[in-house]
């Protein structure tokens, strides 16, 4: 018997599968969005999946991908009209053939020169609809392919444009999987179902056609059975989809969970867990288990059930026929034929009401990935726009950075009804070391965040050398501002690769010279390959020290004349913090610093320390000053109160 409550089945269900116990309706997905490089808005956001909201738009925008080919569709569609003909016209010729071999009139061996002959001519025709079949997959397969691959270059290109806002409010999980499983249900359609979809209907109508050619009577018989087919297909169909549906929202709870589980084991084993995440996958699986009985009981029923009646269809059509035969003069060939034609009709109908379920799964894939393109990039650069670059990296026509930034009664608000910061005025003069201090949620970091421009301000203006930064494109004003950051991240590559990342053009002479001036050098010569040894897992096989050590490397290499260091040394035991400020107080030297730190003996020799609350300044002046206001910079240095 599960211990889990009935509220807990719920909120598992509701926070990984988007999916609420008592219905199979949509609900919003409740995962938050791990903490990252800003703290701007996080919050629940829709995860859509069924039928896209709008087919035909998404249809015509499918089609302008594949439009880009246009030389080699026409050549698809008459290898799949050939392919059908070929098919339709092979069987037709079966009718010559069994009315030879009964035809009293002729000799044995004439008979059989005729079935001879008929014989390799259906070979003929069938070893051209094979021939067309294979051309028709592999054309379809380049133009389908082609076309996943300018829409995954169109949807990653989008991403590194979006504004750092889009990337707070979505989690990793749903934009990874708009390159996974929506481009793969996208591909899948492109490669099956069009050409299968456009081949069914073609058999189709070849089909009813050659029927009424045959017999017109057995025709009307079979047309009349059709909607028996469609209702069955259509009612199977029905269920197939909502079951497969709620299959894949349960199996994305499942795959949810042990992420989440796993990427958290050791916090799991630290509050002895063990047991509840047992209980709790094992009801989320089994879950899973219930609505894939039903998803895979409807979808393999489909096939026996239109096969069934099929059967029953050309056992009503073969007893008609061969009363036509004897009451009507109808052919032997005409009535075998026909009663192949009888057994093949309710295979298109099949295929097509089984392919509907990839289609809409498709379409709805496509809707997520075009809403994501469609999404608002960061805002362009003006006409106007300058360029700026340091003292080390000097470009034609690009103005020179000295490191004055100046913050003018900035006001910010990551929504319109919540102001962050209120009014915030700073010099920074070149070569100076500005800190800013603060409870956490004060807008320390959101201050870096709008010097780099992640975000747009609403009131004042942000200064560097007295250009307002709207004004400096912004991937000249990024490459002059280095950042090293609190959550350290590495590629996977080796040590040099990833010092180099500051600089893509820097010799390997100066990546050692950078990781001298971090205190990285030694270490990184114990490695065992040096500086080629290949990073993996983001660091795995470094501490967190060593790691910091290589993210200021990094900083160093760029040679930025603007430097934020935010919480560089919070996440590392005391030894090493010296070790890492060692490197700190080389990087700085020459630059304009931002610091953000908690522990208020690194920012002691500061030009200028800022004290923030609730996204004010409230005290500012360096050390001495602020100890001798005794006001609140003085209680924290103190202890009198502490850094919450």
């Amino acid at each position: 018997m599960s211990s889990i409550s009935e509220e807990r089945k719920k909120v598992l269900l509701r926070r990984y599968g988007n999916q609420n116990i008592n219905s199979a309706k949509n609900k919003t997905a409740e995962i938050l969005r791990p903490r990252g490089m800003g703290p701007g808005p996080r919050g629940p956001k829709a995860m859509q999946s069924g039928k896209p909201k709008n087919v035909y738009a998404v249809i015509r925008r499918l089609l302008s991908y594949i439009g880009k080919d246009k030389i080699k569709i026409p050549f698809v569609f008459i290898c799949v009209i050939l392919s059908s003909l070929a098919a339709l016209g092979g069987s037709y010729l079966l009718r010559p053939i069994i009315n030879n071999l009964v035809y009293e009139g002729k000799t044995a061996e004439e008979k059989l020169i005729s079935l001879i002959l008929g014989l390799l001519t259906m070979a003929g025709i069938y070893l051209v609809g094979v021939l067309c079949t294979y051309l028709q997959q592999r054309i379809m397969v380049k133009i389908s392919q082609n076309s996943l691959v300018n829409i995954r270059k169109e949807l990653f290109s989008k991403i590194q444009k979006l504004p750092i806002k889009f990337h707070d409010t979505h989690t990793h999980g749903e934009i990874m999987s708009r390159f996974t499983n929506d481009l793969d249900s996208v591909g899948q359609m492109l490669n099956n179902s069009l050409p299968q979809i456009f081949s069914g209907i073609m058999t189709l109508i070849g089909t009813v056609i050659l029927m009424f050619v045959t017999n017109w009577i057995l025709a009307l018989v079979l047309i009349l059975t059709i909607p028996i087919l469609i209702y069955a297909g259509s009612t199977i169909g029905k269920k197939s989809r909502k079951y497969y549906k709620e299959q894949q929202q349960a199996l994305g709870a499942v795959n949810g969970y042990i992420e989440e589980n796993i990427s958290g084991l050791k916090v799991v084993k630290v509050f002895c867990h063990e047991e509840t995440a047992v209980e709790e996958f094992s009801f989320l699986s089994d879950f899973l288990r219930s609505k894939q009985l039903k998803a895979q009981f409807f979808g393999g029923i489909m096939g026996p059930v239109m096969g069934n009646l099929s059967q029953i269809i050309y056992a009503l059509i073969a007893t008609v026929g061969g009363i036509l035969c004897l009451v009507a003069n109808f052919d032997i060939g005409g009535l075998a034929i026909f009663t192949n034609y009888a057994r093949q009709f309710a295979r298109p109908i099949s295929e097509l009401s089984m392919q509907m379920n990839t289609i809409f799964a498709a379409l709805a894939g496509a809707e997520r990935v075009f809403e994501i393109i469609d999404e608002q990039s960061e805002r362009k650069d003006p006409n106007n726009a300058v360029e700026i670059c340091a003292k080390t990296n000097i470009k034609k026509e690009a103005k020179l950075v000295k490191g004055e930034v100046v913050l003018k009664n900035v006001t910010f608000g990551y929504t319109s009804d919540s102001i962050v910061l209120k009014n915030i005025n700073v010099v920074a003069k070149p070569g100076q070391k500005i800190a800013f201090v603060g409870s956490t949620g004060a807008g320390k970091t959101t201050i870096t965040n709008l010097i780099n421009r992640f975000y747009e301000i609403q009131k004042g203006e942000i200064l560097i050398d007295g250009i307002n930064i709207k004004n400096i494109k912004k991937d000249s004003l990024r490459s002059n501002i280095a950042m090293v950051l609190q959550d350290t991240h590495l590629f996977s590559g080796t040590v040099k690769e990833n010092i180099r990342y500051g600089r893509l053009d820097a010799t390997d002479e100066e990546v050692i010279e950078a990781a001298k001036i971090a205190n990285a050098h030694s270490f990184i010569e114990r490695l065992p390959n040096g500086y080629d040894t290949v990073l993996e897992g983001d660091g795995a096989n470094l501490s967190q020290g060593q790691r910091q050590l290589l993210n200021i490397a990094r900083a160093a290499i760029s040679k930025a004349p603007i430097l934020i260091l935010d919480e560089a040394t919070s996440s590392v035991d005391t030894r090493t913090e010296k070790h890492i400020q060692e490197g700190l107080e080389k990087l700085m030297q020459d630059r304009t610093t931002f610091v953000i730190a908690h522990r208020l003996s690194t920012v002691r020799n500061s030009d200028l320390i800022i004290v923030l609350e609730q996204g004010e300044i409230i005290e500012q002046g360096n050390h001495k000053e602020l100890l001798d206001m005794k006001g609140r910079y003085y209680q924290l240095y103190t202890g009198a109160v502490e850094l919450d």
